[in-house]
């Protein structure tokens, strides 16, 4: 039984397929019947070589510092001595020497440094912490040799070879070999890049499973509000027959929805706010952000104080439901074709990782495009929180008045309170933590087509409002006791999603950060670590379990008589057992054999035995 030369968790040079060009790996396993070893290079791609196509980094290392020992020996700057060539000797030997000068200088010529991938910090801030890193990975890992044959180089030796600095590229720096010869310019070898791969992993049940979606979830969320808006809301009343066109459609109704998205397009471009950068893109660059939503919703609210002022009726919302919402579902088809267009011209660098499978259905529904812009607008940041998050907290608000009005109250029902103060909390949390959504896998790996539009215009404002529109019609009395319990869940709801996130957030923006410095961590391969103690070693996705809590808190007001109310749970529930599958198989991809590790040092799950 042959063994292995390389251990698990060993760190060296590999080969990449095709090419003479190594770079660091770390070994994931190794087959003894192929003889194959699995390793895992820094942009996350695992490959399976052969022995001969690995080296140990000291012996690489070795084997560079003698190259740059010989290579300055010989600088140009240091006098050689001459020596008179005797007319006895032969032409043959001054061949022969010229011949090894001739080979050794090509030797040295194609002995370079390169750096694998630029690397740029989110947010402007390079921590000390990675930047030693950095520095690290490019002092052991970046120098890469490439051998000729006697062969190769004989063809090649009248060739010129040169070294040219690129000009800065974001944060990070490249090194460009160029290889000049009297006919030609051979192109640089480098890894290929994930937009040119097509997405495999399809999910939703691939073509098939959202195709089916696309027309259900609109269906599902017309159902529901049909249902919250009847006086017995059971699901035996589910009306067999789709109710009046006039009760669906009306322009007006459709102007109303234009213009918010508008008046929320223009507050996002007022230039108040800080500019953050992104998370690095494929590229190595990366797209700046204005953060300005807590001061656009300010401003929003100071808006419908005016309105209101001016005896505006937002009880006008909850009588034309329906009629907004299909509004919106229109201007989500709208939006998601264009999108859907303009993605046929955009580069391999600007498209999604999971929306480019080259199904047409499938894409338009996952989004081929990542981050699509017009100019400096950013079109997904902004219907991410601004137009569907703001409509959140008015129509609870004009439900709010729907209900004193429809009930004949002076004042609104604790029931009603306390929805819209729970769901306000976490909106005003949204966008005062907006800086954190760059992080968000939404942001950094979906595309934006047909599942996030209709989630952020559509499904968010008028299926997250169905606790405060089924209490217009369905009151219910809440005691004291109840009211002090709710209040409970909702605050220690709230900070462990709270306390999770900033904890990501600030480790991920800075290790070095003493306020999560002290955490425990598990190193991977792509240079990025595990956090495994504090709340993130208590339990996987701490932060999903504060939303669930959250979630319950908004429900109970409403009482248990339907199942109406909890929809938004339900969906919630749904939503990060999804959510997490994608989280742990991204993960296990990208990661390898030390998510491994993470989930035996983690073995807590919310939901024993389904994430």
């Amino acid at each position: 039984m042959p063994t292995a030369r390389f251990q698990i968790g060993d760190t060296v040079m590999g080969r990449w397929p095709g090419s003479n060009l190594y770079y660091e790996v770390k070994v994931l396993s190794y087959d003894n019947k192929t003889r194959l070893y699995t390793v895992i290079y820094k942009d996350g791609t695992e490959l399976e070589l052969k022995e001969s196509d690995i080296t140990s980094l000291t012996i690489f290392k070795q084997g560079v510092s003698r190259s740059r020992s010989r290579s300055r020996s010989r600088s140009p700057g240091r006098p050689r001595r001459s020596r008179s060539r005797s007319p006895a000797r032969t032409s043959r030997q001054s061949s022969s020497r010229t011949t090894d000068v001739r080979k050794e200088k090509l030797k040295e010529a194609l002995e370079v440094r390169l750096t694998p991938v630029p690397v740029t910090h989110e947010n402007n801030s390079n921590s000390k912490h990675e930047k030693k890193e950095e520095n690290n990975t490019a002092n052991t890992a970046s120098t890469i040799t490439e051998e000729k044959t006697e062969t190769e180089s004989e063809n090649q030796a009248g060739g010129r070879y040169n070294l040219r600095r690129r000009k800065d590229q974001g944060d990070g720096k490249t090194v460009e070999l160029e290889q000049k010869t009297e006919t030609e310019t051979l192109p640089q070898t480098k890894p290929p890049t994930a937009s040119a791969i097509k997405t495999t992993d399809l999910e939703f049940g691939g073509r098939v499973g959202v195709f089916f979606l696309m027309f259900l979830l609109p269906v599902a969320v017309l159902a529901l509000l049909i249902l919250g808006g009847q006086k017995d809301a059971s699901l035996q009343s589910f009306p067999l027959e789709l109710p009046a066109l006039q009760s669906l459609w009306d322009c007006q109704v459709f102007g109303i929805v234009l213009l918010w998205l508008l008046f929320q397009a223009v507050l996002s471009l007022l230039p108040v706010g800080k500019l953050v950068e992104g998370m690095p893109l494929k590229n190595g660059k990366t797209l700046k952000y204005r953060i300005n939503g807590f001061y656009a919703l300010l401003l929003t609210a100071v808006a419908v104080g005016v309105a209101m002022y001016q005896e505006g009726d937002l009880s006008y919302i909850h009588a034309h439901f329906l009629q907004f919402y299909t509004s919106a579902l229109l201007i989500v088809t709208l939006l998601s074709i264009y999108l859907f267009i303009r993605s046929r011209w955009a580069s391999e660098d600007e498209l999604a990782p999971g929306g480019n499978s080259g199904y047409i259905i499938y894409d338009f529904f996952m989004g081929r495009e990542l981050n699509p812009r017009i100019k400096n607008f950013d079109i997904k940041f902004f219907c991410e929180m601004r137009p569907g998050l703001m409509g959140w907290v008015l129509i609870n608000f004009a439900m709010l008045q729907a209900e004193m009005k429809h009930q004949n109250l002076e004042n609104p029902s604790p029931a009603m309170l306390l929805v819209n103060i729970f769901q306000l909390l976490w909106v005003v949390d949204g966008f005062w933590h907006e800086e954190k959504l760059l992080t968000m896998m939404d942001i950094v790996y979906d595309g934006f087509g047909f599942m996030l539009t209709f989630g952020d215009l559509a499904f968010v404002p008028f299926t997250f409002t169905c606790q405060a529109y089924y209490l217009v019609s369905h009151p219910n009395e809440l005691s004291a006791f109840w009211i002090i319990t709710l209040i409970t869940m909702n605050g220690v709801g709230y900070y462990i999603f709270r306390k999770a996130n900033s904890q990501k957030f600030a480790f991920r923006k800075n290790p070095s950060d003493p306020a999560v410095s002290h955490l425990k961590t598990i190193p991977t391969a792509t240079g990025e670590s595990l956090i495994v103690s504090g709340l993130w070693g208590w339990v996987r996705h701490p932060n999903y379990l504060g939303d669930i809590i959250m979630g319950l808190a908004w429900s109970l007001p409403c009482g248990f008589n339907h199942l109406i109310p909890y929809f938004y749970l339900i969906y919630l529930i749904t939503l990060l057992v999804h959510r997490n599958a994608r989280d742990e198989h991204q993960c296990r991809k990208k990661y390898g054999s030390a998510w491994d590790e993470y989930c035996k040092a983690v073995p807590y799950r919310i939901f024993p035995g389904i994430y």
